[in-house]
């Protein structure tokens, strides 16, 4: 699905923009673990949907080749990551709606997780 596609289906608000608003999306996982996020990771345009707002979230993302970062609840990281992720060249959005919405939305439009 592409990343412009997800961003309509689950009501997101682009904070970061990504170099690429048509890129496939392929695979997504939500955690708020970052270990989880490291224990997943299986391939690259990978979107990550978390609750946990914190610089790590960026860094865990950058190391693992997460492409895009989804906010659920409606978190806005502060400007400090918003610039972390810009300079990483991460796409990050924020959905209103909750992980487990999220989650299935996307998967309902093809988006898959590790393993589908």
């Amino acid at each position: 699905m592409k990343l412009s596609k997800c961003v309509e289906v689950i009501s997101a608000n682009v904070l970061v923009s990504g170099d690429d608003m048509d890129l496939d999306v392929n695979v997504a996982c939500g955690a708020d673990l970052m270990s989880d996020v490291m224990a997943f990771s299986c391939s690259t345009n990978q979107m990550m949907l978390t609750g946990l707002v914190n610089p790590q979230t960026i860094r865990t993302a950058e190391m693992m080749d997460v492409k895009v970062i989804v906010f659920v609840r409606g978190k806005v990281p502060d400007r400090g990551m918003l610039d972390l992720a810009r300079e990483k060249g991460i796409c990050v959005l924020s959905t209103p709606l909750p992980m487990f919405s999220a989650c299935g939305i996307l998967y309902q439009n093809g988006v898959k997780g590790k393993g589908d």
